[in-house]
């Protein structure tokens, strides 16, 4: 929303305000929340290097944080570019995509290590075809990347970059709730605020409770075209009366 309003100089409302403020605050809690578990479980431990496990962690939303911005900043680019050349987003995630596998060329002895180690993985058969169970769980997330990043190009062409931002920050936070309970650590009270001022705000910016019944079946049908490979014209037809801006 703040480069959003310094560089393509638009302006939001208070509600959209309030739940941008909503959901960042929701994050912070949550992360803040996570920290302090952490710090307090490996406070005396130390990793290579004689770093914490909690300076890496400080580390690492540090790099989540500018990776933010700097995703905010791609959506704003994108959104430039197809109100100048048209809407291509396949094309889009084609380049974006296969230009930086060069980039792997660097990290190849990295790669052939990490291969060998999926090679010595316990066999896991699926439809009478067995692999390394690490290898399907490469194959699956591959295929759930390709879905989401996919659906994300779609919806830089017919969102605005706030929005396309919101629902990647929304996915993240979803992730990061998943990861808490599927590795049991402690979901607390700053965690639950957290949650709902997340959720809250989401649903505070998208108007839900003004939604009627034909806006849920345009997202709806939304979701069926997107999945079905459209043509691009065919998205902006079913977008709920642009109410999502």
């Amino acid at each position: 929303m703040i480069l959003g309003m310094i560089i393509l100089r638009r302006r939001y409302t208070l509600t959209k305000k309030m739940s941008v403020a909503m959901v960042s605050v929701g994050i912070a809690i949550c992360s803040l929340a996570s920290g302090r578990d952490m710090m307090n479980r490996t406070t005396n431990q130390l990793l290579s290097g004689g770093f914490t496990p909690f300076f890496w962690w400080c580390v690492g939303v540090a790099m989540l944080t500018v990776s933010l911005f700097l995703a905010a900043r791609l959506g704003i680019f994108q959104e430039t570019l197809y109100q100048k050349y048209g809407k291509h987003p396949r094309e889009s995630l084609f380049y974006s995509h296969a230009i930086p596998l060069f980039g792997f060329f660097f990290a190849w002895k990295d790669i052939s290590n990490h291969m060998g180690i999926f090679n010595n993985s316990e066999p896991l058969c699926i439809f009478s075809v067995c692999l390394p169970s690490l290898w399907w769980g490469l194959l699956g997330n591959i295929a759930t990347q390709y879905l989401c990043i996919r659906a994300v190009y779609f919806l830089t062409t017919e969102f605005s970059s706030l929005s396309v931002t919101l629902i990647n920050t929304l996915r993240k936070f979803v992730s990061l709730v998943i990861s808490i309970v599927y590795f049991q650590n402690v979901f607390t009270t700053a965690h639950w605020a957290g949650t709902i001022l997340v959720f809250g705000g989401t649903l505070l910016f998208v108007d839900v409770f003004e939604w009627t019944m034909d806006d849920l079946k345009c997202i709806f049908k939304l979701g069926d075209l997107i999945w079905n490979n459209p043509k691009e014209e065919e998205i902006g037809n079913w977008i709920g009366g642009g109410r999502i801006q």
